[in-house]
């Protein structure tokens, strides 16, 4: 619960900075609204997409909302104690490394509302967590990967980075329902490792992370291409990846011959989708992310403590994007970026 001794310290916090404002002889034109914080855990197209939902409902409540993009772990903590130094009213936070980042979180919380949305830190003093069952969704992903090779094959998967709550849940997800395994959401094979199937059909050769650097994660392709002659599906696990993975088939004559399954709707994914060049993907509702974000934070702010699920979970379910239904789904995609 958001006490009343929590509000009152939010609220002289802000009746300091006004009073700094003053001293320093700023304009009286300060934006009074309440001000919100969406803070991505990187930047990229995906979160373009969250930014504008989170806008749309600021605008809609009558609030003001600051979108962070930050680079990298050590730049979102600083970001983050900009904004308590700020005074801001509420965070929405992706943490890039919650177990590492438990005290900043904390530090947020104990002076602001704070939720986490698209990744979790379930160990965290956070409101609430709005997003996907990552874990699901990988095995959503790995469905499509046995899909597109019912046969069977030499598989290679391609992460920006596992420090996440949710790319250790995702990868793990697409890992167990490629081998056909029960599934186990508190599994994890080491990334190095291969892993096969009991029957043998399947031989997932590892996974490549690349620090969301957009040269790495080509060069992994690469990597593997030349490492691995007979792979017969590559899995890109951030919005990123499978742009990188397409662009590295074509460079080496590959595309069409290996087959491609993406997460997340970059439209160089969805436009491979649509020429049969990838199988499909596996998309989140980054719009919604960002909507219901500061939905939640604007009636948190004034006393809405009911909106709170039970579990502290907002669940935003995946969808599954191949060729059949994809004109539906871009159109609709295209037509909030255009009204926002």
């Amino acid at each position: 619960m958001i006490s009343i001794l929590h509000r009152l310290s939010r609220s002289i916090t802000h009746l300091l900075v006004f009073s700094l404002m003053a001293l320093l002889g700023c304009s009286d034109s300060a934006d009074e609204r309440p001000q919100f914080a969406f803070v991505t855990n990187g930047v990229a197209s995906f979160w373009n997409i969250a930014a504008a939902g989170s806008k749309a409902a600021a605008k809609e409540a009558g609030v003001a909302v600051t979108v962070v993009m930050p680079d990298g772990l050590t730049d979102q903590t600083r970001k983050l104690e900009d904004l308590i130094t700020r005074g801001i009213d509420g965070i929405a936070v992706s943490p890039i490394n919650s177990a590492n980042q438990t005290d900043i979180l904390n530090k947020a919380a104990e002076a602001t509302i704070l939720i986490t949305q698209d990744s979790d830190a379930p160990e965290s003093n956070r409101l609430a967590y709005i997003g996907m069952d990552n874990y699901a969704a990988g095995l959503m992903c790995g469905r499509l990967v046995r899909e597109a090779l019912p046969e069977g094959g030499e598989v290679m998967l391609f992460i920006g980075r596992l420090d996440q709550d949710n790319a250790q849940l995702r990868r793990q997800g697409c890992i167990d329902a490629i081998v056909g395994r029960e599934p186990d959401s508190t599994r994890r094979d080491p990334p190095g490792a291969s892993v096969l199937s009991e029957d043998g059909k399947y031989n997932i050769l590892g996974t490549l992370t690349d620090r969301f650097d957009r040269a790495k994660a080509k060069a992994n392709v690469e990597d593997a291409i030349t490492r691995y002659p007979n792979i017969s599906a590559m899995v890109g696990l951030f919005v990123y990846n499978p742009p990188a993975i397409l662009e590295a088939l074509e460079r080496t004559d590959m595309l069409g011959k290996v087959q491609v399954i993406g997460f997340d709707e970059d439209e160089s994914t969805l436009q491979a989708i649509q020429d049969g060049n990838a199988i499909g993907t596996v998309v989140q509702d980054p719009y919604k992310y960002g909507y219901e974000s500061i939905r939640l934070l604007v009636g948190l702010n004034s006393g809405e403590e009911s909106n709170l699920p039970a579990d502290r979970f907002v669940d935003v379910p995946p969808r599954t994007i191949k060729k059949e239904n994809l004109e539906t789904f871009w159109k609709n995609m295209k037509q909030l970026l255009e009204d926002k």
